[in-house]
C-alpha cells in the first residue's frame, strides 16, 4: 500500500499515474456521492464522481503544463475548479415556498469532492484518503447528533398555512396559551387561485411541551389548511 502510494506521489506525468490517479479520484468521489445517492438527493454518485476526476484532472494539467516548460502558475486551474464548483453546488440549493433551504449539505458536499479530487490529481494521498473518511462521517454519523440536538431544542420554526388573514390572531392566541413565546413571524400570500396566507412562527417552547403538542392544538383551528414544522 505504501509503494502505491509513493507512486501516485511521483512528479512524472505518465500513463499509469494518471490512470491511477484519476481511478483514485472516481473512488472518493464515489464514496463521498454514494450517501447523498442513497437520500435521493440533486447531485448523487455520478456527480461527485465527475467533479472529483474533473478536480483532478485540473491539478494533473496544471502539473503537465509546469513539466513541459509552459510559464504557468501550478495553482491557476485548481483556484478556477474551487470558485467554479460554487455554481454548481449553488444549483442544488433550493428556498421552498415554505421558506425551508434544502441542499446545503449536497453543495458542501460537492464543494469537498472537488478538493478531494485536486488533492487526488496532485498525488497527496494522505490528505484525499482522510478528508473522505471525515466527509463520509459527517454525513453518516454526524447526522444522527445534529438530529438528536434538534429534537431536544427548545426553539423551533412552524408553517402554518390558513384561509384568510383574519385567522392569524386565533393563531397567534393558541400559541401563547400554550405557554409558548413567538420570538419572529413572517406572513405570506400564497400565489395562486387558492388565496391563502401562511406564516412561519419561530417559537421558544417549554421542555414539558413538545413542538407537536402546539401544532396538534393549531391544526384544530378553523381555517388552518396545514401545519407543519420546518
Amino acid at each position: 500500500m505504501l509503494h502505491i502510494f509513493d507512486f501516485l506521489r511521483t512528479g512524472n506525468i505518465d500513463l499509469l499515474t494518471v490512470t491511477l490517479r484519476l481511478a483514485f479520484a472516481v473512488v472518493c468521489g464515489g464514496f463521498i456521492g454514494i450517501e447523498r445517492e442513497r437520500k435521493r438527493r440533486p447531485a448523487g454518485f455520478r456527480t461527485h464522481i465527475l467533479i472529483c476526476l474533473g478536480a483532478a484532472m485540473a491539478t494533473l494539467t496544471s502539473q503537465y503544463l509546469a513539466m513541459n516548460a509552459f510559464y504557468t502558475d501550478m495553482a491557476r486551474l485548481g483556484a478556477q475548479v474551487i470558485a467554479g464548483v460554487g455554481f454548481i453546488g449553488a444549483g442544488t440549493i433550493i428556498v421552498t415556498k415554505r421558506r425551508q433551504v434544502k441542499g446545503l449539505t449536497t453543495a458542501a458536499g460537492l464543494w469537498a469532492s472537488a478538493i478531494v479530487g485536486l488533492c487526488c490529481g496532485a498525488g497527496f494521498v494522505e490528505g484525499a484518503l482522510l478528508t473522505t473518511l471525515i466527509v463520509i462521517i459527517v454525513e453518516l454519523i454526524l447526522v444522527k447528533i445534529e438530529h438528536l440536538v434538534v429534537s431536544t431544542a427548545r426553539t423551533c420554526n412552524i408553517y402554518v398555512e390558513y384561509i384568510d388573514n383574519s385567522k392569524l390572531g386565533n393563531i397567534v392566541d393558541t400559541i401563547k396559551n400554550n405557554s409558548m413565546h413567538i420570538n419572529d413571524m413572517e406572513i405570506t400570500k400564497l400565489s395562486g387561485d387558492s388565496g391563502h396566507f401562511s406564516a412561519v412562527f419561530t417559537i421558544k417552547m417549554s421542555r414539558k411541551k413538545p413542538s407537536q403538542v402546539i401544532m396538534t392544538h393549531v391544526a384544530k383551528l378553523e381555517g388552518v389548511v396545514s401545519v407543519e414544522e420546518l
